[in-house]
């Protein structure tokens, strides 16, 4: 969808979570269009904490927009109520316009969405599957670059989404018309075993790459040997036994409706990444 001379373009647009996988790109978008950004995070001026309210009202002040991801995830106890705290916060203060990065076949994601969307001001979801860049930021990037990715997800395929759609998606329902209201399921084009995603990966690189199916017992014990938070873990053991159980295997059509075009597809996103040398072979293995 195009955009139009009411398009939300001179205004301030808050980013929640800039410094993320997703915050970082729709920041950075909105600002190669001159639409002026303020930063929402911890280490920003005015600084943004989820668990801090007090900090809230400062970040929204002169807000028309914001591009709303919660950390650690919409699946922790509680996200629901702080978020739509937030939305509520935010109408209060006048913003008229918010986005919401949500989970796919996630029930807390669901209650979240429905406390934003019951704040007031005008709202759209982006409802993302697994991201791409997990492998490439985030917890997966260290087994990648070891040459073993060992996950409790033994042949669920997951339509993985790129975050460059995720945020092409947002930045549309940010500054332009025809997306208040809308659910947008983002996926990529089509559903991949974690064994798979790692083999293309693996082409991509041309680098020798092993996938192994753990149970979620040996992944959680894992994850405490490495020092991994409790609540992070409970948080990963969800996201493998109930999120990862072939709910969300189905490509959904977000990023076409909401942008005209088809999305990423897996193999694409390997092959830019290999490129900027990311899962290149680390120098402490030399």
């Amino acid at each position: 969808m195009s955009n139009s001379a009411q398009d939300i373009t001179q205004d301030t647009t808050l980013v929640v979570g800039a410094t993320g996988k997703t915050g970082r790109r729709v920041a950075e978008r909105l600002l190669a269009r001159g639409i002026t950004v303020r930063a929402g995070s911890r280490t920003a001026v005015p600084a943004f904490d989820w668990e801090d309210r007090s900090t809230w009202g400062p970040v929204l002040d002169g807000i028309s927009a914001a591009y709303v991801s919660f950390f650690p995830d919409l699946a922790v106890p509680g996200a629901a109520e702080t978020v739509g705290a937030f939305a509520a916060e935010a109408a209060e203060r006048g913003v008229g316009r918010l986005v919401l990065l949500s989970g796919r076949g996630e029930e807390e994601a669901r209650r979240t969405e429905r406390a934003l969307a019951a704040a007031g001001p005008a709202w759209t979801v982006v409802r993302a599957s697994w991201f791409s860049q997990n492998f490439s930021e985030s917890f997966l990037l260290e087994p990648v670059l070891d040459g073993e990715v060992a996950l409790p997800a033994d042949g669920v395929p997951e339509p993985f989404v790129d975050a460059e759609d995720i945020a092409d998606v947002a930045v549309a329902a940010l500054t332009g018309d025809g997306h208040d209201g809308q659910v947008y399921e983002v996926t990529g084009p089509r559903a991949l075993t974690f064994a798979a995603a790692v083999g293309e990966i693996a082409a991509a690189t041309g680098r020798p790459l092993r996938y192994e199916p753990v149970t979620i017992d040996a992944f959680a014990a894992g994850l405490a040997e490495q020092g991994v938070p409790d609540d992070v873990a409970g948080l990963m053991r969800y996201l493998f036994t109930e999120v990862l159980d072939g709910r969300n295997a189905a490509p959904a059509d977000g990023v076409r409706r909401a942008l005209g075009r088809p999305p990423r597809d897996f193999a694409d996103y390997a092959r830019a990444t290999a490129a900027t040398g990311a899962w290149a072979a680390p120098a402490r293995a030399a």
